[in-house]
């Protein structure tokens, strides 16, 4: 299937904007697309699932495609293991970066991640002690 062309896009959402820790999102805005145009829209609660289930709570509301902000290790490998397709760093409104993946001009970081298994405990077992928290707003830095 052309994701472009039909299909279902989850975009992690917080107040409109894509929210920038898939893991700990408490809503989806789903967005069903026909010939490249989205027909309908739909905010969905996690109800609390969160990090690596996501990957399934995702596929059992049929998404075909993730948009989202930050992403760490583990939820990037239960996403590849349910053959969810994902574009990380994305920043700004749901609406705006559904409409720019449809025309296909989708501004995305790749590695856009929380280093390290991300937990908010410093000094955990961090290579780098927990210091990579200080000022980390989980937002990715476009080039």
């Amino acid at each position: 299937m052309d994701m472009t062309t039909q299909g279902i896009i989850a975009v992690t959402y917080d107040n409109g904007s894509v929210f920038q820790h898939f893991g700990r999102t408490e809503a989806f805005k789903f967005y069903t697309v026909e010939n490249k145009a989205v027909t309908s829209s739909e905010i969905i609660s996690t109800n609390g699932v969160g990090h690596e289930p996501l990957a399934q709570w995702l596929k059992d509301h049929g998404a075909d495609v993730l948009l989202c902000g930050n992403m760490g290790p583990g939820a990037r490998k239960a996403l590849q293991q349910a053959g969810l397709p994902f574009y990380c760093g994305v920043q700004g409104s749901c609406d705006e970066a559904v409409q720019a993946f449809l025309e296909d001009r989708l501004q995305y970081n790749p590695d856009a991640t929380c280093p390290g298994g991300h937990h908010h405990h410093h000094g955990d077992g961090n290579p780098d002690g927990g210091q990579h928290h200080a000022g980390h707003d989980h937002r990715c830095n476009h080039t």
